[in-house]
């Protein structure tokens, strides 16, 4: 039996399958999450519903992960190949006791994981996930007898919701890409259901990704939207990652906007109608939510949290927010706009709304926000079991920097955030992040500047001098 004590991560469970977790591991894997449910519902054969994406693996990955829970005595209720936000929907549709999704998202072909959640609408924290942890690595597993059934065609259930709730009455033209991945048998189907006229770009379901990853943040995915969206004069791109709870967008001239300032216009749009609201946003997304007039007039507050599905769903539950947007294009809306999880699609459709809702083109709407110089999301390999260790040399350093008041690019640190990772603002307003990757060996380096794309660079290589001279960091997955 193979389990990598490392896989458990701070809000889901990822492993590369076979090198660091085998079938007899996911089925203990299974054990301990069945077990775990049993204790937290004090139920003895809770309902569990169970899903899975389009990987090569993840079907047989599902039934030793059903194994184990029936074992506990878990009642299964497997819907089939599945989107996370589906699944997150299921529990709410079939009033079940927890979720399971057998998916990696948008990690390279070879990892497997799990997505799961007890209570509705959430998804496992780290506390829930060292929990998990302790029950299946000292196999402390419950004994029980639980059964199997299958729910047909849940699929039309949840793209009908969709699309039933969200009907628009002008025509917008969308490129929906897929790369590949388990979104594209759902997607294109629900905003051609909601009214969209839609160019389908990499939608066949292809578990090789012979393209690139079905990633959101990839820039390879985003160059090719662009394209296709100048191709087709279309009135915007939309990329989902493999599990549908991301989007990215690409405007109507072909233009990127980072997921967290489509979130800022998004919250404007939702603040007018709700007011004295709270919005919560991962810490590598825009400073510019901190002093946005049309929030402000609006009484609403925005507070910045850790990264991670998981952190921000979390957050939003307990504060009561509106909404809640991290730059990795997970978006949350809570009651009465949603359920709180995040759903890529249901994002999309949002965006849809805002653009019939101000009657403008997407470039216009985004001309209206101040302009800042942001990095793409990158990502420096470092060691699962040293990356932990280097955000904290480097939070330190940060912390002797502005004590000595150090400028960086000529400007002096003003404030250092440490709720996740480092993040220190310069005196205008640009800012920089170093912070440990929750699902992957490596770290997160995202810098903004408010005044120029040289500040930006200037930024990142300040953050990459203190990096290197730790010399645990290898690779970049891309640069500026």
């Amino acid at each position: 039996m193979k389990i990598n004590p490392n896989g458990f991560r701070e809000y889901d469970a990822r492993w590369i399958f076979e090198k660091e977790i085998d079938i007899e591991g996911i089925t203990n894997l299974g054990k301990g999450l069945g077990t775990q449910i049993i204790a937290h519902t004090k139920k003895n054969n809770p309902r569990v519903v169970v899903g899975h994406d389009y990987r090569s693996y993840s079907e047989k990955i599902k039934k030793a992960l059903t194994d184990g829970l029936i074992s506990t005595g878990c009642n299964i209720e497997d819907i089939g190949l599945s989107l996370s936000p589906m699944v997150y929907f299921a529990q709410f549709n079939l009033k079940s006791d927890a979720i399971a999704m057998v998916t990696a998202s948008h990690n390279e072909n070879g990892w497997t994981g799990v997505k799961m959640g007890i209570k509705k609408g959430l998804t496992h924290a780290p506390e829930e996930m060292s929990e998990l942890k302790d029950i299946t690595l000292n196999n402390k597993f419950k004994s029980g007898k639980g059964e199997f059934k299958k729910i047909d065609n849940f699929k039309y259930i949840y793209t009908q919701d969709l699309i039933k709730k969200n009907k628009i009455d002008k025509k917008i033209k969308a490129v929906v890409a897929c790369g590949n991945g388990t979104a594209g048998i759902f997607a294109p189907e629900i905003l051609r259901g909601i009214g969209c006229e839609v160019v389908e770009l990499d939608c066949e379901l292809d578990w090789s990704f012979p393209k690139y990853n079905p990633n959101p943040e990839d820039l390879k995915m985003l160059d090719e939207i662009s394209k296709v969206v100048k191709e087709n004069n279309a009135d915007i791109g939309f990329g989902f990652d493999g599990d549908g709870d991301r989007c990215g967008i690409i405007d109507d001239k072909g233009n990127e906007i980072f997921s967290d300032k489509i979130g800022l216009l998004i919250a404007r749009n939702i603040s007018s109608t709700y007011k004295n609201s709270k919005f919560i946003v991962d810490v590598k997304s825009t400073g510019l939510f901190k002093n946005d007039t049309i929030l402000k007039n609006n009484k609403c507050k925005t507070i910045y949290w850790k990264t991670g599905h998981s952190h921000i769903k979390r957050k939003v539950n307990i504060e009561k927010a509106i909404a809640g947007f991290e730059k990795s294009g997970h978006f949350f809306f809570n009651e009465p706009l949603g359920y709180g999880y995040d759903d890529g699609i249901n994002s999309a459709i949002q965006i849809c709304h805002l653009l019939i809702n101000q009657n403008k083109k997407m470039s216009d709407i985004f001309k209206e926000l101040p302009v800042t110089y942001q990095s793409p999301t990158m990502a420096p390999f470092c060691k699962d079991e040293e990356k932990y260790k280097v955000v904290d040399i480097i939070a330190k350093e940060v912390e002797k920097l502005k004590q000595s008041n150090t400028k960086v690019d000529g400007k002096f640190i003003k404030d250092i955030l440490k709720v996740n990772g480092v993040r220190f603002s310069l005196e205008d307003g640009s800012w920089g992040l170093i912070r440990a990757s929750s699902n992957k060996p490596s770290l997160v380096v995202v810098t903004e500047s408010t005044t120029s794309e040289d500040r930006k660079k200037k930024i990142f290589e300040f953050i990459d001098g203190l990096l290197q001279r730790t010399g645990k960091i290898g690779e970049y997955d891309q640069k500026i």
